[in-house]
């Protein structure tokens, strides 16, 4: 029996996909994408009037298969995936869903790099321009990264992590001779496309995983060379559902700082397990007073959700400053106790 998916576009796939997934889940993923993606999005759902049973599984099971892929290049490169998607769904499968991503899932520039280990990529990168070694990071792991950045002298780091947070676009020929310098050391040849690399992103992904001491130097630097730049990294660089990363001490630490005015709206646009971990942390009346609060209150605007998760996010950044909690985090932190 022919699939009955076959004959939708991506986006008809993507609001099926969206509407299964239920109002919650769906309005995470709408966080990461663009504004006319939103719109578009929006109004295909508001366009769908009836989803089959069948039409709910095929669209599941073609994103579990992409998603899939996606680990499985990452992994290992694309011949990789092709091996293992032939193990899972045979040779025919295989080939249809690595041929959807053909356009999306090129090899990546410096993957041979990749899978050498931090410490002896280093040893070749260490003494090369600044610009050098953020264009490599930017193709790293963040724990690769942020490895490499910890063993950089300190002069130098702060340079590399504003470089890569400046970088937007870099061609295939300056990508293929960096690649060239590396290739005559490792032995290895990767084909490259013109890629989006670098960014805030990429450098807040290396800083969340770097020591505390080596991301406080960085910012502390930015501030005074970027502020602006450092204003816009330090927002990112802990958002509210982190709060998963505090132990239940240090969650009733913040909690004592915090309005409940603030909390309770803050919670109207937190998921499930954020919200148990706060409530788990709240005493038994108080905790019913800030469920009766929002439920009272009715729909808030997304602004002010954002607005209240970021004075708590300031709040916990405040008392990680002052060393009265510890944010688990990658890289070189350690816990006396």
């Amino acid at each position: 029996m022919a699939s009955t998916t076959n004959e939708m576009s991506g986006l008809q796939k993507a609001a099926i996909l969206l509407i299964t997934l239920g109002p919650e889940r769906s309005s995470t993923i709408f966080k990461h994408l663009k504004e006319d993606e939103i719109e578009e999005l929006t109004l295909e759902i508001a366009n769908t009037r009836s989803i089959t049973p069948q039409m709910k599984e095929e669209v599941l099971e073609e994103f579990y298969q992409i998603c899939l892929a996606k680990q499985y290049i990452e992994e290992g490169g694309i011949a990789y995936a092709k091996e293992l998607l032939e193990k899972t769904f045979g040779a025919e499968m295989a080939r249809d869903v690595i041929g959807k991503l053909t356009a999306s899932l090129q090899v990546k520039p410096f993957e041979f790099v990749r899978k050498t280990d931090a410490s002896q990529l280093l040893n070749f990168i260490q003494d090369e321009h600044p610009q050098t070694i953020a264009l490599v990071m930017s193709y790293l792991s963040a724990a690769q990264s942020a490895l490499i950045l910890s063993a950089l002298p300190p002069e130098r780091q702060a340079d590399v992590a504003r470089r890569i947070a400046l970088m937007d676009r870099t061609s295939p020929d300056v990508i293929k001779e960096v690649e060239k310098v590396l290739e005559s050391k490792l032995s290895s040849l990767v084909n490259q496309d013109y890629t989006i690399i670098g960014g805030v992103d990429a450098v807040v992904d290396i800083l969340n995983s770097v020591d505390r001491g080596t991301e406080k130097h960085i910012m502390e630097t930015l501030e005074i060379e970027e502020p602006e730049l450092a204003d816009e990294i330090r927002k990112k660089m802990f958002v509210f559902e982190d709060i998963l990363l505090l132990d239940d001490r240090a969650i009733q630490r913040v909690l004592r700082d915090v309005d409940n005015n603030d909390l309770a709206i803050s919670l109207k646009g937190a998921n499930e397990e954020v919200q148990n971990a706060i409530f788990n942390n709240l005493s038994k009346r108080l905790g019913v007073m800030i469920k009766e609060d929002m439920e009272f209150m009715g729909p808030v605007r997304m602004k002010d959700v954002e607005e209240a998760q970021q004075k708590i996010v300031n709040i916990i950044r405040k008392l990680e400053d002052s060393a009265e909690i510890v944010i688990s985090r990658g890289g070189g932190d350690e816990i006396v106790v």
